[in-house]
């Protein structure tokens, strides 16, 4: 049965159990997972961010969450370095990195960012036109996009018959003014496959551009450097490409853990496409460009009393670790959710934090943490050889013996490398070994362990409760 338009919006904005009943014959990804496919708590669907989802979500065939999540990160990416927050000593800016992960063609999971650039070409058509790039395949690559003015050392020519000057510092390149840049890759395979080539750097320039480093290759043909890059990107994957290809490496360096990764699928059938461009977007431009100017004038965003509150309450299961690979590519959650909320407050016109801006921001988290789970199960390591191991453990209640364990793989794996997984698989908690007595010898035996993953779970407070909480950071 078809959904009218207004009922899918308001079942995608408010009722998430209703945008699963809409779901429900569409076609999923054809990937055995453990976990069942995220949901989203309504909460998310705040603020000027959720207005934009409102107002496009009937006229595409895109997930809303893909749509809530570039909103944001758009929004982002279209400031300036002046609005950050701070934990500790680090500073953290507007910048967001996500990847989308979803069956091939049938996610539209790149729909979702062709109807947002439509909105931010009338309020910042500069950002909008001028600041969106693809083809991310080299550190050199990217900080070039958004590189320092580069000066070099030239000697002055001296007049016929005199001698050279002494060397001047000249400027051979005068470099990116405006150092904001939002990659989309919707190829995002891609990067995860040249990434393990030799000397290709591009992993480490992402990590030093989340974090708000300087971004400076070692390569003595690349001069360039680049600082206050103002950098954000988003990709779009499978499921299958993602398990294959990021590997323990990547996870473990960091570079999965900078990324949002979120599970997205059609929400809906539009044989002739939506109708958007009857809809009187004014409205909305006009806000988007109040809350660009307002948060462009932003410093250091701190938290109300009652956000503070809140964060105290959730910041022991935000912190909490996770094992193998989810817990690799999941170990940002609290600066994440701090980036989330801040874009949720300067959306919102708020130089502070408030409770609804983090129930917002930990809405979001909690399907991306949900999401990693689908992804990644609860118990994977990344490592092919300690995978195969933990997966034939769970299927032998009883048991393998380390003669069956290498039987596993027709002994085409050496024993060195079995050593190393199972030794991966104690010390990450998922399988121990137990002696036990025989008529002989004790016999070695592997057994898998249940592995309790929390998950993300903030309290059902009153928005604006505890009105005698001290309000000063």
């Amino acid at each position: 049965m078809a959904v009218a338009p207004d009922d899918l919006l308001l079942a995608a904005v408010k009722s998430q159990a209703a945008v699963d009943a809409a779901r429900r014959d569409q076609p999923t990804i054809p990937v055995p997972s453990a976990s069942p496919w995220p949901t989203i708590d309504p909460a998310a669907y705040y603020g000027l961010a959720g207005d934009l989802v409102h107002t496009i979500a009937p006229h595409t065939e895109a997930d809303p969450i893909a749509l809530l999540m570039q909103a944001l990160i758009f929004f982002g990416n279209a400031l300036n370095r002046g609005p950050h927050t701070v934990a500790e000593a680090d500073r953290h800016a507007t910048v967001e990195n996500a990847t989308f992960v979803g069956e091939t063609a049938k996610a539209r999971k790149g729909t979702s960012a062709g109807r947002l650039r439509r909105i931010f070409e009338f309020a910042d058509p500069e950002w909008a036109t001028q600041k969106i790039a693809s083809g991310l395949s080299s550190g050199e690559g990217l900080v070039w996009c958004v590189r320092d003015p580069i000066f070099k050392w030239e000697a002055r020519k001296g007049k016929k018959g005199e001698e050279p000057g002494e060397p001047a510092l000249v400027m051979v390149d005068p470099g990116v003014d405006d150092k904001r840049l939002l990659v989309l890759e919707e190829e995002f395979a891609n990067l995860l496959v040249v990434m393990t080539r030799e000397g290709n750097n591009v992993s480490p320039i992402i990590r030093q551009a989340w974090d708000g480093k300087t971004l400076q290759t070692l390569t003595k043909n690349s001069p360039a450097k680049a600082t206050g890059a103002h950098v954000s990107i988003v990709g779009h994957i499978t499921t299958p490409e993602l398990r294959k290809l990021l590997s323990k490496t990547q996870a473990a360096n960091g570079f999965g853990n900078r990324f949002l990764w979120l599970m997205v699928r059609r929400s809906k059938e539009l044989p002739e496409g939506g109708a958007l461009h009857t809809v009187d977007l004014e409205p909305l431009v006009r806000r988007l460009q109040v809350a660009l100017t307002f948060a462009r004038t932003v410093g250091e965003v701190k938290r109300d009393g009652y956000a503070r509150g809140l964060w105290c309450e959730v910041y022991h299961d935000l912190s909490a670790s996770l094992p193998g690979m989810l817990g690799a590519v999941t170990a940002r959650a609290e600066a994440h959710t701090m980036r989330l909320s801040m874009l949720y407050a300067l959306m919102d016109q708020a130089r502070e934090v408030g409770e609804v801006h983090l129930r917002a921001a930990l809405a979001l988290w909690s399907y991306c943490l949900d999401s990693a789970r689908y992804v990644f199960g609860e118990a994977r390591l990344g490592d092919t050889v300690a995978d195969e191991i933990l997966a034939a453990l769970r299927g032998s209640p009883q048991g393998l013996t380390r003669t069956q364990i290498r039987d596993l793989f027709r002994r085409h794996t050496t024993e060195g490398a079995i050593v190393v997984a199972l030794g991966e698989l104690q010390a990450a908690g998922l399988a121990r070994c137990e002696h036990r007595a025989t008529r002989g010898r004790p016999v070695e035996v592997w057994v898998a362990v249940r592995v309790e993953c929390p998950t993300l779970v903030h309290p059902d407070r009153e928005v604006g409760a505890d009105d005698d909480k001290e309000t000063t950071s």
